[in-house]
């Protein structure tokens, strides 16, 4: 299992989440963020914006499923400017459900 946790622009977010609902990943955590990135900011001008709002999502997947997620994700994610986002995926050794005590995804 892998986690994947993509940093996305939050006007891109519906347009993700709906493609990769449609793709058959109806499972993500979003939330919304501040943070900056190798550019450090943004510069408009006189004024500097410090951290820029982003969206994170996240989700768990079998290790099958990585490469198709990231393909969607940067299909419609892309803006081509810089801030666009960023992927990370890291491993997952195991997942419990709660209610039921099942392990596994």
């Amino acid at each position: 299992m892998k986690m994947i946790r993509a940093f996305i622009r939050p006007e891109k977010e519906q347009e993700v989440v709906l493609a990769l609902e449609g793709a058959g990943y109806p499972s993500l955590t979003k939330m919304a963020v501040f943070g900056r990135g190798k550019q450090k900011g943004l510069q408009i001008g006189a004024v500097h914006y410090d951290e820029l709002p982003k969206t994170l999502i996240m989700t768990v997947v079998d290790d099958a499923d990585v490469n198709s997620i990231i393909t969607i994700v940067q299909d419609k994610a892309r803006t081509g400017f810089i801030g666009d986002g960023k992927i990370f995926v890291s491993p997952v050794d195991n997942a419990y459900t709660i209610r039921t005590g099942q392990e596994g995804l």
